[in-house]
This record gives structure tokens, C-alpha cells and sequence, in this order.
């Protein structure tokens, strides 16, 4: 049995910033302090406002969430626990590990959703069925 991850993992990470008079600058970098390589990077935008995303877990892929332009949740969910964080600052962002049931919910109006993904896409990592995902728990 792996060493089973909870939604405690799922960590907040202040990104930093460098002020300048014309704005700011956030940056991210492979082999830094980030949490994984980063091998794909995508984005969620034009999401009705209230509306939600997601609802999904990985078996290996880690993801790392940025509200790059207004607001969202997410909701995570590792079986036994639920927790929910606010995301609304493009100089925060949420790692999510595998094996995390996360959805994107509550968009505002306007919200991009910038996403780091640690793996390309593999639709076999995917666990899309929250049943299917219980039942799983000690195999991811």
C-alpha cells in the first residue's frame, strides 16, 4: 500500500512577487523551490460566473492551481477529509497531489484558471468517476 496523501498535503504556496511602478512579476521555475518539474500548462477561462470545472483525480500527476485572473474554489476530497480553498491572488497557488478528488467551483465572472501539470496528458491517469475513486483509495 503507498503512503496515502490527504487533502493536508495539498499545499498553499506563496509564489512571491517583484514590484516594479509599472506592475508585477511572478515567477516559476523548474528545479526551484516549486513542488515538481512542470512538463505541461494549461489554462480554464470563459467559465460562466458560479459555474464549476474539474471533478476529477490523477494517479500520478501532480497539478498546481493559479487563479491567474479573478476567483474560484476548490474543493478537495481524499476519501475521508473535504476541504475547500479560496484562490484569487496570481502570486498564490494550490499543489494538488495524485490521488486528490479536486473540482473548481464558484468562478467569478472573468476567472482564468492557470494550471501546472508535472505529467502530459494521459487520459489512463485520470480517475473521473468519484466511485470508482473510493473504492480505489489504496491503489493511488
Amino acid at each position: 500500500m503507498k503512503n496515502k496523501l490527504s487533502v493536508f498535503d495539498c499545499g498553499v504556496v506563496d509564489l512571491g512577487k517583484t514590484s516594479f511602478n509599472e506592475g508585477n512579476l511572478t515567477v516559476i521555475e523548474n528545479n526551484s523551490e516549486f513542488p515538481f518539474n512542470v512538463k505541461r500548462i494549461f489554462y480554464l477561462y470563459d467559465i460562466a460566473g458560479g459555474e464549476s470545472r474539474g471533478a476529477h483525480s490523477h494517479r500520478e500527476c501532480h497539478q498546481f492551481l493559479i487563479a491567474a485572473s479573478g476567483s474560484f474554489e476548490v474543493s478537495l476530497d481524499d476519501g475521508k477529509f473535504k476541504r475547500q480553498v479560496f484562490l484569487n491572488r496570481p502570486d498564490i497557488g494550490l499543489h494538488i497531489p495524485p490521488g486528490i478528488w479536486a473540482s473548481e467551483i464558484n468562478f467569478s465572472s472573468g476567472a482564468i484558471c492557470l494550471v501546472l501539470a508535472s505529467h502530459h496528458y494521459n487520459e489512463e491517469d485520470y480517475i473521473r468517476d468519484y466511485e470508482t475513486f473510493l473504492k480505489i483509495q489504496d491503489e493511488i
